[in-house]
């Protein structure tokens, strides 16, 4: 197993995605639970945890995931020096849950100062634009994004939800090496990415897939029976499906890094088993043509 590059990073080529502590279909653990989840995924060897301001039960809670995420880090009672923590920006909740996207100098910089707090941080090392704002020129916003990395708030820039030409417009805006990451929605339900997941491979650029499991809840935790050719791989090598769906996905580019969310620790767990776990050529044969069936 070998670290993967995160923009300046190497990080374990399995990440944490963060939202399940705070909003989505599964049931909400309590915050004990929560940090739980995050301790083990750390004993597990995993680096990167992926989180947004935007992620809490309600419009007023603001900050939920970062803070839950900032508690777990604090309490782990080891160096954590190490760990890349990424957050999103980008979409706005208010009153009655009224949202929308913003991408404006002054509403990043308001959002940005707000995760910093909520991480009880200094600085951000992985700072993503989280969904386009159509009102504004692409390359407007990422050279936002941008100026926050010059003014020292935000480590490396990634976006999200791109498509091929915006990832062009960032790469051309940031300049060579200056996107960090691309994190699109990906996995054997929802493979529409498969062009920008190349494109990043192509560039260097890491690509974080996002719902790589089909999606919180039941999605996640019936993946081996809607795609059954990832159990039966699975069962011919003694782990879950869950751990053959990652390890395929990984097996797309030296540059890809999932990032399942969890709100257990058995479940991360599992999960961060997948970057030890080899897919030959026959399994990634049999799993190419039980998906293009």
């Amino acid at each position: 197993m070998e670290m993967r590059r995160l923009g300046p990073f190497d990080v374990y080529p399995i990440g944490l995605g963060a939202m399940p502590f705070s909003m989505g279909e599964n049931e909400k653990p309590s915050e004990e639970q929560a940090v739980a989840t995050v301790h083990a995924a750390l004993d597990s060897g995993v680096t990167y945890i992926d989180s947004a301001d935007i992620y809490a039960p309600t419009w007023d809670l603001m900050g939920h995931n970062e803070r839950i995420v900032a508690r777990a880090l604090a309490s782990y009672g080891s160096r954590v020096d190490h760990v890349i923590v990424g957050t999103k920006g980008g979409i706005t909740r208010g009153p009655g849950e009224s949202g929308g996207r913003d991408g404006s100098m002054n509403y990043l910089r308001r959002a940005v100062e707000a995760s910093l707090r909520a991480l009880n941080r200094d600085h951000i090392d992985l700072y993503q634009w989280h969904r386009p704002d159509r009102s504004m020129v692409y390359g407007d916003v990422v050279a936002n994004f941008k100026t926050l990395q010059e003014e020292g708030k935000i480590r490396a820039v990634g976006i999200s939800n791109a498509n091929v030409e915006e990832i062009d417009v960032a790469v051309e805006v940031l300049g060579p090496d200056g996107l960090a990451s691309v994190q699109n929605e990906f996995s054997p339900r929802f493979r529409c990415s498969h062009d920008e997941l190349d494109h990043c491979v192509g560039l260097g650029i890491a690509f974080l897939p996002w719902s790589p499991l089909g999606g919180t809840g039941k999605q996640a935790k019936s993946v081996g029976e809607r795609y059954t050719v990832f159990r039966q791989v699975g069962d011919e090598l003694g782990v879950s499906p869950q751990q053959v769906v990652l390890a395929w996905q990984l097996s797309l580019g030296p540059n890809v890094i999932p990032i399942p969310g969890a709100s257990r620790p058995e479940s991360i767990k599992d999960s961060a088993k997948a970057a030890s776990l080899a897919l030959d050529g026959k399994h990634l044969d049999q799993i190419r043509a039980a998906l293009e069936d």
